[in-house]
């Protein structure tokens, strides 16, 4: 074997392992790093989750204890949300989720509001108090209607601009 053959493999070969480790990387799973930590499953059920994605963070008081493990569709047309959650955060079996995003135009994440329920949520519960996403252009459509409406009711007021 001539020595350019030699190389021709070598780089064939290396291109095929750089493009296998790449593929690893960019397979289209969730991959997570737990450190250690063991964790548990609890549901919860949605009206509309618009922009919550596989991957999103959990939050308690702030703190991101968990993430978005699953969506998927109910029977009844509900958006189910998975998530996965510390084992060493035990919540209250009344605890209730919402939808929130960061600012106006920022990422979405699950925020959980602990009851006060004795009884804690065990692997594979549902929480049954949840608040659905808000959608920043029914916001803003809700905004501009209410200032539609504000105008309307005061009527067209001279406020000393027009001529004199």
């Amino acid at each position: 074997m001539t020595r350019e053959k030699k190389e021709v493999i070598s780089g064939g070969v290396a291109i095929i392992a750089f493009m296998a480790i790449m593929g690893l990387f960019y397979s289209g799973q969730h991959q997570r790093a737990t450190a250690g930590l063991t964790e548990y499953t609890i549901y919860a059920t949605f009206n509309r989750i618009d922009g919550l994605d596989v991957g999103t963070e959990v939050r308690l008081s702030g703190i991101p204890i968990g993430s978005v493990e699953d969506v998927a569709l109910t029977s009844n047309y509900r958006a189910r949300v998975t998530m996965l959650l510390h084992q060493g955060v035990g919540l209250p079996a009344d605890t209730s989720a919402a939808i929130h995003t960061d600012g106006l135009f920022g990422s979405k994440f699950v925020t959980l509001d602990p009851g006060g329920d004795e009884n804690l949520l065990e692997n594979g519960d549902t929480i049954t108090f949840t608040q659905d996403a808000v959608v920043v252009s029914d916001l803003l459509d809700l905004i501009i209607a209410e200032g539609k409406s504000q105008r309307g009711e005061t009527g067209t007021e001279d406020h000393g601009l027009g001529d004199n």
